[in-house]
């Protein structure tokens, strides 16, 4: 790794940190945004601002921006009321709600317990439009409730087939957002939601605007207006933070970038632990990497621990699995593979991969990774290439625009990817929906096609298990198969970090990564 740091790690970086200190003394200052107003600096544009269809972390950080849940996490990834003033489950297959009175759409519509029925209802049969009926990907979280009854406007009951223990963590906001009765296909070009935020307009790849909305039940913002501008290129980001022409980001900076960033003086750094989990996907179907011998190979031969180091400069955690170690659930006694490039040829030998020609430089075979043009991505990839070259692997990297990533990527159009959860990790059912067998989108995120008999067995049992104990001991049993078959390489848990101007105050953010932060800041 050592070699390794000189050539392929560390020159790039500190070639980009001589880059932007050049920049950062030639450039000059853009007169200062109006109070109450941000300009937020986002990588990508999100797939779908619909909180009944978007899937991926964008849409869901944005969606919860302008959507309220029947519930939401606090801080410490509890579940607790949002829409829902309480709630009881007066037998393990019934679960009873009741709205907080006086809830208005941000045009001006009354939200009732109609309006959340009719949201799950076309996440569970399909949402209509003018084209016919699209399927929604989240489907598969309710397909345990039976009915849905609205007795009166503050009221919502579901009543499910079986017992679903972990039923309340599938209606918090950033999983699905509480949309106007009758929102059809087109919703997304014109979202209407009840959060602290109102949709305003869209430019593909440039721009989202969200305006204050003044009927928000918990009371208005002191944010005022959010232009949210896509900007992909880091250098770029970071030179707009440093003229003023922009305020703020999350986590789309290099570690490297952060600190040359927080030496400028207008400019200042909010930092805390965080759960994003950072991976590498396997396609499973793929004819090399369907050899649980190779994924572990290639495991072996990635020295995470010096990559949390350097390449992340200590603002990442290495992680054996995606539930993050803070969870009730999380098992950390499973197969651990330190760096071990000897034991990753073994593993390769006997999966029927010997090194054609020479056999000590030889090659075994090539695979691509797909990513983003996520400049950290790109870094990582650079890595990988070098340290995997050295068990006899070529690595072929494919950076592209993230919708065609997305596309790629759902499709099962990839050997290799690598990509962030945000959120979605934190409850122990991830499992099933990263991993369960009949949720291969769009029913899921199984992207990699993974397939595990046993493992769908567990997840099936852990779901109706009330016994919180009971139920550790299941997720324990999974994590230990996870950690086993390899469907990811787990890379490490990031830390959550904002650049951002210095007249943005009372940034608080939460350990998943999302933008409800925004919301609370104040803006001078």
């Amino acid at each position: 790794m050592r070699r390794l740091a000189n050539r392929a790690e560390l020159r790039p970086r500190f070639l980009l940190i001589a880059v932007l200190v050049g920049l950062f003394a030639s450039c000059g200052h853009a007169p200062p945004e109006a109070p109450g107003t941000i300009t937020f600096l986002i990588e990508t544009m999100p797939a779908n601002l619909d909180p009944r269809i978007g899937t991926d972390a964008r849409s869901a950080q944005l969606s919860s921006l302008l959507f309220s849940g029947l519930l939401e996490r606090d801080a410490t990834m509890n579940v607790r009321g949002d829409l829902a003033d309480r709630w009881e489950a007066p037998d393990p297959k019934t679960y009873v709600f009741h709205l907080h009175s006086g809830v208005k759409f941000s045009d001006g519509r009354p939200l009732t317990s109609s309006d959340v029925k009719f949201t799950f209802q076309s996440i569970m049969n399909g949402i209509s439009g003018a084209t016919g009926t699209n399927q929604s990907p989240k489907r598969g979280a309710f397909r345990a409730v039976q009915s849905i009854d609205a007795p009166d406007a503050q009221t919502v009951i579901f009543h499910l087939s079986e017992p679903n223990a972990s039923f309340a963590w599938s209606l918090v906001r950033s999983a699905v957002g509480i949309v106007p009765a009758g929102s059809g296909s087109d919703f997304a070009q014109h979202p209407v939601g009840s959060g602290p935020f109102r949709f305003v307009s869209s430019l593909q790849d440039e721009e989202i605007i969200f305006e204050r909305n003044n009927q928000y039940f918990r009371g208005p913002s002191q944010i005022g207006r959010v232009r949210f501008r896509v900007v992909p290129e880091a250098v770029v980001r970071a030179l707009e933070l440093r003229k003023g022409t922009a305020d703020l980001e999350l986590n789309s900076f290099t570690p490297d970038m952060v600190p040359v960033l927080a030496k400028q003086s207008d400019l200042a750094v909010s930092e805390e632990p965080g759960t994003l989990f950072s991976y590498i996907s396997f396609n499973c179907e793929d004819p090399a990497l369907a050899r649980r011998e190779v994924r572990q190979a290639l495991t072996y031969a990635t020295d995470r621990a010096t990559l949390a180091r350097t390449l992340m400069r200590n603002q990442a955690r290495v992680a054996v699995g995606p539930l993050p170690p803070n969870n009730w659930a999380y098992e950390p006694n499973v197969p651990q593979y330190e760096f071990d490039p000897a034991k990753a040829e073994s593993l390769l030998d006997q999966a029927g991969f010997p090194r054609r020609g020479d056999p000590h430089t030889g090659t075994r075979f090539t695979i691509t990774m797909k990513s983003s043009t996520d400049p950290l991505a790109r870094l990582l990839g650079e890595v990988l290439q070098d340290e995997w070259k050295r068990i006899g692997v070529d690595l072929e990297l494919r950076p592209l625009e993230f919708a065609t990533f997305y596309t790629d990527i759902t499709k099962g159009n990839f050997q290799l990817y690598t990509l962030r959860w945000v959120g979605a990790n934190n409850d122990p059912d991830f499992f099933e929906y990263a991993f369960g067998s009949h949720k291969i989108p769009p029913a899921g995120a199984n992207r990699g096609r993974y397939r595990n008999a046993q493992l769908d067995a567990l997840v099936d049992q852990a779901r109706v298990e009330p016994d919180r104990e009971k139920r550790r001991a299941l997720y324990s049993q999974v994590q230990q198969i996870i950690s086993t078959d390899l469907p990811y390489l787990p890379l490490w848990f990031q830390d959550n970090i904002s650049v951002h101007r210095r007249r943005i105050e009372n940034i608080l953010l939460g350990p998943g990564g999302d933008y409800d932060f925004v919301a609370g800041a104040v803006a001078k």
